[in-house]
Protein backbone atom coordinates (compact mmCIF):
# COMPACT_ATOMS: atom_id res chain seq x y z
CA UNK A 1 0.00 0.00 0.00
CA UNK A 2 0.65 3.60 -0.28
CA UNK A 3 1.05 4.78 3.52
CA UNK A 4 0.91 8.18 4.68
CA UNK A 5 2.41 8.51 7.97
CA UNK A 6 1.76 12.10 10.14
CA UNK A 7 4.02 12.48 12.93
CA UNK A 8 6.42 9.73 11.19
CA UNK A 9 9.39 12.52 12.18
CA UNK A 10 8.57 11.66 16.00
CA UNK A 11 9.86 9.01 18.35
CA UNK A 12 7.76 6.12 17.57
CA UNK A 13 6.62 6.97 14.19
CA UNK A 14 9.89 7.01 12.68
CA UNK A 15 10.22 3.55 13.67
CA UNK A 16 7.17 2.68 12.39
CA UNK A 17 7.51 4.82 9.01
CA UNK A 18 10.84 2.09 8.88
CA UNK A 19 9.13 -1.12 9.72
CA UNK A 20 6.54 -0.36 6.66
CA UNK A 21 9.06 0.57 4.24
CA UNK A 22 10.82 -2.89 5.72
CA UNK A 23 6.72 -4.90 4.93
CA UNK A 24 6.84 -3.37 1.67
CA UNK A 25 4.41 -0.57 1.85
CA UNK A 26 5.58 3.51 0.43
CA UNK A 27 5.71 5.90 2.85
CA UNK A 28 5.23 9.58 2.77
CA UNK A 29 5.63 11.48 6.40
CA UNK A 30 3.73 14.82 7.25
CA UNK A 31 5.36 16.11 9.91
CA UNK A 32 5.30 20.09 11.01
CA UNK A 33 8.55 19.24 12.36
CA UNK A 34 7.49 21.43 15.63
CA UNK A 35 8.44 18.19 17.76
CA UNK A 36 9.56 15.89 15.28
CA UNK A 37 13.29 15.69 13.59
CA UNK A 38 13.58 15.44 10.18
CA UNK A 39 16.85 13.08 10.78
CA UNK A 40 14.62 10.64 12.03
CA UNK A 41 12.38 10.18 8.84
CA UNK A 42 13.96 6.49 7.09
CA UNK A 43 15.77 6.67 3.55
CA UNK A 44 12.89 5.60 1.26
CA UNK A 45 10.10 7.78 2.74
CA UNK A 46 9.24 11.33 1.30
CA UNK A 47 9.11 13.90 3.99
CA UNK A 48 6.23 16.85 3.09
CA UNK A 49 7.12 19.65 6.08
CA UNK A 50 3.76 20.74 6.52
CA UNK A 51 0.73 21.50 8.86
CA UNK A 52 -1.84 18.54 8.70
CA UNK A 53 -4.43 20.96 9.99
CA UNK A 54 -5.23 22.23 6.37
CA UNK A 55 -7.57 19.96 4.60
CA UNK A 56 -7.22 21.17 1.34
CA UNK A 57 -3.92 20.81 0.78
CA UNK A 58 -3.83 17.37 2.74
CA UNK A 59 -7.01 16.57 0.14
CA UNK A 60 -4.63 17.35 -2.78
CA UNK A 61 -1.42 15.33 -1.35
CA UNK A 62 -3.61 12.09 -0.55
CA UNK A 63 -4.94 12.26 -3.77
CA UNK A 64 -1.41 13.21 -5.75
CA UNK A 65 0.19 10.54 -3.91
CA UNK A 66 -2.63 8.24 -4.70
CA UNK A 67 -2.41 7.37 -0.78
CA UNK A 68 -4.47 3.66 0.09
CA UNK A 69 -3.75 4.13 4.12
CA UNK A 70 -3.20 6.89 6.94
CA UNK A 71 -1.15 5.91 9.95
CA UNK A 72 -2.14 8.89 12.49
CA UNK A 73 0.68 10.15 15.36
CA UNK A 74 1.14 13.53 15.08
CA UNK A 75 -0.62 15.01 18.62
CA UNK A 76 0.58 16.66 21.58
CA UNK A 77 1.02 14.26 24.09
CA UNK A 78 2.08 15.88 27.74
CA UNK A 79 -0.13 15.04 29.98
CA UNK A 80 0.79 17.95 32.98
CA UNK A 81 0.75 20.47 29.47
CA UNK A 82 -2.34 19.34 28.54
CA UNK A 83 -4.37 20.18 31.59
CA UNK A 84 -2.68 23.72 31.61
CA UNK A 85 -3.64 24.30 27.79
CA UNK A 86 -6.84 22.69 27.33
CA UNK A 87 -7.82 25.19 24.55
CA UNK A 88 -4.52 23.90 22.60
CA UNK A 89 -5.05 20.40 22.98
CA UNK A 90 -8.44 20.36 21.66
CA UNK A 91 -7.66 22.72 18.89
CA UNK A 92 -4.19 20.88 17.74
CA UNK A 93 -5.14 17.15 18.76
CA UNK A 94 -8.77 17.06 17.84
CA UNK A 95 -9.11 19.64 15.43
CA UNK A 96 -6.33 18.32 13.41
CA UNK A 97 -7.67 14.85 13.32
CA UNK A 98 -10.72 16.63 12.16
CA UNK A 99 -8.76 18.41 9.20
CA UNK A 100 -7.22 14.99 8.56
CA UNK A 101 -10.15 12.60 8.53
CA UNK A 102 -12.12 15.54 5.98
CA UNK A 103 -9.58 14.79 3.76
CA UNK A 104 -9.58 11.53 3.99
CA UNK A 105 -13.00 11.19 3.51
CA UNK A 106 -12.45 13.04 0.59
CA UNK A 107 -9.95 11.69 -1.03
CA UNK A 108 -11.27 8.38 -0.71
CA UNK A 109 -8.92 6.58 1.81
CA UNK A 110 -10.54 3.69 3.35
CA UNK A 111 -7.82 2.88 5.74
CA UNK A 112 -6.79 4.50 9.22
CA UNK A 113 -4.75 3.66 12.04
CA UNK A 114 -4.63 5.97 14.86
CA UNK A 115 -2.20 6.64 17.85
CA UNK A 116 -4.23 6.19 20.75
CA UNK A 117 -2.76 5.93 24.33
CA UNK A 118 -4.11 4.11 27.71
CA UNK A 119 -4.60 7.39 29.23
CA UNK A 120 -8.29 6.70 27.64
CA UNK A 121 -8.69 4.76 30.75
CA UNK A 122 -7.95 7.23 33.82
CA UNK A 123 -7.57 5.21 36.67
CA UNK A 124 -8.18 1.50 36.33
CA UNK A 125 -10.87 -0.42 38.30
CA UNK A 126 -9.25 -3.70 37.57
CA UNK A 127 -5.92 -4.74 36.24
CA UNK A 128 -4.52 -6.00 34.07
CA UNK A 129 -6.70 -3.62 31.50
CA UNK A 130 -8.41 -4.96 28.87
CA UNK A 131 -10.31 -3.02 25.89
CA UNK A 132 -13.86 -3.48 28.04
CA UNK A 133 -13.31 -1.29 30.64
CA UNK A 134 -15.03 1.63 30.35
CA UNK A 135 -12.72 4.75 29.19
CA UNK A 136 -12.51 7.38 32.42
CA UNK A 137 -9.72 9.79 31.29
CA UNK A 138 -8.73 11.92 33.83
CA UNK A 139 -6.39 14.61 31.34
CA UNK A 140 -7.76 16.65 28.45
CA UNK A 141 -4.69 14.79 26.65
CA UNK A 142 -6.69 11.39 27.06
CA UNK A 143 -9.97 13.10 26.24
CA UNK A 144 -8.70 14.45 22.91
CA UNK A 145 -7.41 10.59 21.99
CA UNK A 146 -11.02 9.31 23.19
CA UNK A 147 -12.79 12.12 21.08
CA UNK A 148 -10.52 11.00 17.85
CA UNK A 149 -11.32 7.61 18.64
CA UNK A 150 -15.57 7.98 18.92
CA UNK A 151 -15.25 10.04 15.43
CA UNK A 152 -14.20 7.48 13.93
CA UNK A 153 -16.24 4.71 15.25
CA UNK A 154 -19.03 7.48 14.06
CA UNK A 155 -16.79 8.00 10.14
CA UNK A 156 -16.58 3.86 9.94
CA UNK A 157 -20.44 3.74 10.20
CA UNK A 158 -21.47 6.50 8.04
CA UNK A 159 -18.46 6.78 5.60
CA UNK A 160 -17.40 3.20 5.20
CA UNK A 161 -13.94 4.48 6.95
CA UNK A 162 -11.62 1.36 8.69
CA UNK A 163 -9.86 2.23 11.41
CA UNK A 164 -7.46 0.80 14.35
CA UNK A 165 -6.96 2.91 17.32
CA UNK A 166 -4.04 2.00 19.15
CA UNK A 167 -3.97 1.98 22.71
CA UNK A 168 -0.49 1.70 24.13
CA UNK A 169 1.35 2.01 27.23
CA UNK A 170 4.73 2.80 28.01
CA UNK A 171 6.59 3.18 24.71
CA UNK A 172 10.46 2.60 25.69
CA UNK A 173 13.42 1.63 24.16
CA UNK A 174 15.11 2.52 21.18
CA UNK A 175 16.52 1.37 17.35
CA UNK A 176 19.57 1.44 15.57
CA UNK A 177 19.94 5.04 14.67
CA UNK A 178 16.58 6.40 16.37
CA UNK A 179 15.36 7.00 19.81
CA UNK A 180 13.64 9.12 22.45
CA UNK A 181 14.90 13.02 21.80
CA UNK A 182 11.90 15.13 23.41
CA UNK A 183 12.07 18.70 24.73
CA UNK A 184 11.28 18.33 27.41
CA UNK A 185 11.89 15.15 28.41
CA UNK A 186 9.03 13.21 30.52
CA UNK A 187 9.34 9.76 30.07
CA UNK A 188 11.19 7.99 32.94
CA UNK A 189 14.11 5.82 31.21
CA UNK A 190 15.55 8.78 29.12
CA UNK A 191 15.71 10.66 32.01
CA UNK A 192 17.48 8.00 34.43
CA UNK A 193 19.59 7.58 31.47
CA UNK A 194 20.13 11.43 31.26
CA UNK A 195 21.15 10.97 34.64
CA UNK A 196 23.55 8.11 34.27
CA UNK A 197 25.09 10.44 31.39
CA UNK A 198 25.56 13.41 33.96
CA UNK A 199 23.45 15.55 31.71
CA UNK A 200 20.66 15.57 34.92
CA UNK A 201 21.86 15.90 38.09
CA UNK A 202 19.46 13.73 39.62
CA UNK A 203 16.66 11.39 39.07
CA UNK A 204 13.06 12.57 40.78
CA UNK A 205 11.21 9.35 42.01
CA UNK A 206 7.81 10.50 42.77
CA UNK A 207 5.84 8.81 45.13
CA UNK A 208 7.24 5.96 47.68
CA UNK A 209 4.05 5.14 49.21
CA UNK A 210 1.94 3.39 46.57
CA UNK A 211 0.04 -0.10 47.72
CA UNK A 212 2.79 -1.82 45.54
CA UNK A 213 5.78 -4.15 46.69
CA UNK A 214 8.23 -1.36 46.69
CA UNK A 215 5.87 1.63 46.96
CA UNK A 216 6.44 2.72 43.90
CA UNK A 217 4.50 3.30 41.08
CA UNK A 218 3.93 -0.07 38.78
CA UNK A 219 4.26 0.45 34.70
CA UNK A 220 3.82 -1.90 31.33
CA UNK A 221 6.45 -0.85 29.37
CA UNK A 222 6.20 -2.12 25.35
CA UNK A 223 9.20 -1.73 23.07
CA UNK A 224 9.27 0.20 19.96
CA UNK A 225 10.24 -1.49 17.52
CA UNK A 226 6.80 -3.85 18.96
CA UNK A 227 4.64 -0.76 18.90
CA UNK A 228 5.88 -0.25 15.03
CA UNK A 229 5.24 -4.11 14.21
CA UNK A 230 1.75 -3.58 15.75
CA UNK A 231 1.25 -0.70 13.19
CA UNK A 232 1.94 -2.51 10.18
CA UNK A 233 -0.19 -5.60 11.29
CA UNK A 234 -3.02 -3.54 12.01
CA UNK A 235 -2.70 -2.00 9.05
CA UNK A 236 -2.81 -4.58 7.02
CA UNK A 237 -6.15 -6.15 8.90
CA UNK A 238 -8.20 -3.32 8.39
CA UNK A 239 -11.28 -3.59 6.55
CA UNK A 240 -13.93 -0.89 5.52
CA UNK A 241 -16.30 0.18 7.23
CA UNK A 242 -15.13 -1.67 10.55
CA UNK A 243 -13.06 -0.39 13.63
CA UNK A 244 -11.62 -1.83 16.87
CA UNK A 245 -9.50 -0.46 19.61
CA UNK A 246 -6.34 -2.29 20.62
CA UNK A 247 -4.44 -2.27 23.64
CA UNK A 248 -0.37 -2.79 23.50
CA UNK A 249 1.59 -3.74 26.02
CA UNK A 250 3.62 -6.12 27.43
CA UNK A 251 1.04 -7.23 29.56
CA UNK A 252 4.20 -7.35 32.87
CA UNK A 253 5.12 -4.40 35.06
CA UNK A 254 7.62 -2.95 36.32
CA UNK A 255 8.19 -0.35 39.39
CA UNK A 256 9.46 2.72 39.14
CA UNK A 257 12.60 0.91 41.42
CA UNK A 258 12.86 -1.74 39.72
CA UNK A 259 13.28 0.63 36.33
CA UNK A 260 15.89 2.57 38.03
CA UNK A 261 17.34 -0.24 39.26
CA UNK A 262 17.87 -2.14 35.56
CA UNK A 263 19.21 1.48 34.82
CA UNK A 264 22.17 1.53 37.02
CA UNK A 265 23.19 -2.40 35.85
CA UNK A 266 22.96 -1.19 32.42
CA UNK A 267 25.21 1.61 32.68
CA UNK A 268 27.50 0.69 35.14
CA UNK A 269 26.71 3.71 36.47
CA UNK A 270 25.61 5.26 40.47
CA UNK A 271 23.41 8.22 40.31
CA UNK A 272 21.40 10.75 42.70
CA UNK A 273 17.63 9.61 43.05
CA UNK A 274 15.64 11.91 44.88
CA UNK A 275 12.45 10.74 46.07
CA UNK A 276 9.70 13.55 46.56
CA UNK A 277 5.83 13.40 47.00
CA UNK A 278 3.20 11.48 44.01
CA UNK A 279 2.28 13.75 41.06
CA UNK A 280 -1.41 14.57 41.38
CA UNK A 281 -3.18 11.54 39.13
CA UNK A 282 -0.48 8.99 38.81
CA UNK A 283 -3.03 5.61 39.10
CA UNK A 284 -0.46 2.74 41.45
CA UNK A 285 -0.49 0.27 38.81
CA UNK A 286 -0.93 0.15 35.16
CA UNK A 287 -0.36 -3.33 32.86
CA UNK A 288 -2.38 -3.76 29.62
CA UNK A 289 -4.13 -6.92 28.85
CA UNK A 290 -2.87 -7.18 24.71
CA UNK A 291 -5.24 -10.40 24.52
CA UNK A 292 -7.52 -8.87 21.70
CA UNK A 293 -4.36 -7.64 20.24
CA UNK A 294 -2.95 -11.36 19.57
CA UNK A 295 -6.30 -12.79 19.02
CA UNK A 296 -7.13 -10.46 16.14
CA UNK A 297 -3.82 -8.71 14.90
CA UNK A 298 -1.12 -11.86 15.23
CA UNK A 299 0.81 -8.91 17.47
CA UNK A 300 2.69 -10.73 20.84
CA UNK A 301 5.39 -8.17 21.92
CA UNK A 302 8.50 -10.21 21.23
CA UNK A 303 11.56 -7.75 23.47
CA UNK A 304 9.32 -7.74 26.69
CA UNK A 305 12.72 -7.75 29.16
CA UNK A 306 13.27 -4.58 31.12
CA UNK A 307 17.10 -5.24 30.48
CA UNK A 308 17.01 -5.30 26.79
CA UNK A 309 14.62 -2.46 26.97
CA UNK A 310 16.72 -0.56 28.67
CA UNK A 311 20.15 -1.96 26.80
CA UNK A 312 18.67 -0.62 23.58
CA UNK A 313 17.94 2.90 25.04
CA UNK A 314 21.29 3.40 26.37
CA UNK A 315 22.74 2.35 23.35
CA UNK A 316 20.69 5.11 21.43
CA UNK A 317 21.54 7.97 24.42
CA UNK A 318 25.08 6.84 24.99
CA UNK A 319 25.85 7.42 21.21
CA UNK A 320 23.74 10.12 20.84
CA UNK A 321 23.66 12.63 23.71
CA UNK A 322 22.60 14.99 22.16
CA UNK A 323 19.70 13.81 20.23
CA UNK A 324 19.10 14.52 16.83
CA UNK A 325 21.09 17.52 17.42
CA UNK A 326 24.81 17.98 16.96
Amino acid sequence: MRVLVTGGAGYIGSVTAQALLDAGHAVVVVDDLSTGHAAAVPDGARLVAHDLADPLFMTDLLRAENVDAVVHFAALSLVGESMREPLRYYRHNVGGAIALLEACVSAGVERFVLSSTAAVYGHPKAVPIAESAAPAPESVYGETKLAIERLLHWLSGTKGLGYAALRYFNAAGAVPGRGEDHDPETHLIPLVLQAALGRRRAVRLFGTDYPTPDGTAIRDYVHVADLADAHVLALEAVRPGSGAAFNLGSGEGFSVRQVIDVCRVVTGVDFEVEETARRAGDPPVLVADAGKAAAQLGWRPRRTDLTEIVGSAWEWHSTHPEGYGA
